[in-house]
């Protein structure tokens, strides 16, 4: 594990701990207001609040541009969870339900980098990250019929891609105004 953490820089492992906890303080506030439009549809406000909660995954990884950002960031955000017992703990399944969304967002970055399109990057990382972590949450916990879940599902698409240009926007935003000195 160390010499995997000694590949970030100490500026870098800050950006992955305040993305990491902007994804746990957004949590709170964003799955309630889902809650409004997601509840009368039977549908987890997860899906929806999701895309917006791990647009920060999304963001750290652009930001760092290394691989492994994204999976450290929602691993240090299961453990946070974890330890903290804050909201949306599911004991120790929240290594797993956690880590995955940041696992697939460094899996589709690992697949998109070569084409130098941080657009794609990250509009798929957004779904990636937000329909890993939908469908293993209805796996784990909710296990919904098929209507709901392909609901769900497109739901949770649609809002992690959404996030994932959000993302796009504020590093780009970065980069013009060259703010944290990001150049590649």
């Amino acid at each position: 594990m160390n010499k995997f953490l000694s590949k970030f820089s100490v500026f870098e492992l800050i950006i992955i701990a305040m993305m990491a906890a902007l994804g746990i303080a957004t949590k709170p506030v964003v799955v309630p207001l889902a809650h409004i439009i997601t509840g009368p549809l039977y549908i987890p406000g997860g899906a929806i609040a999701g895309g917006f909660y791990m647009m920060w995954i999304v963001l750290g990884a652009g930001l760092v541009r290394r691989r492994g950002t994204a999976t450290l960031i929602a691993f240090v955000q299961a453990i946070m969870i974890i330890v903290t017992g804050v909201y949306g703990t599911h004991g120790i399944i929240s290594i797993a339900t956690y880590t995955l969304p940041g696992f697939m967002v460094d899996l589709i970055l690992l697949i998109t980098r070569g084409k130098k399109n941080l657009l794609l990057d990250c509009f798929a990382g957004g779904i990636a990250a937000n329909l890993s972590g939908t469908f293993l949450s209805n796996l784990v916990f909710f296990k919904l019929p098929l209507i709901p879940l392909v609901l769900s599902l497109s739901s949770a698409a649609l809002s992690g891609g959404l996030g994932g240009i959000i993302a796009f926007n504020i590093i780009k935003g970065f980069k013009k105004l060259n703010i944290l000195g990001i150049e590649r």
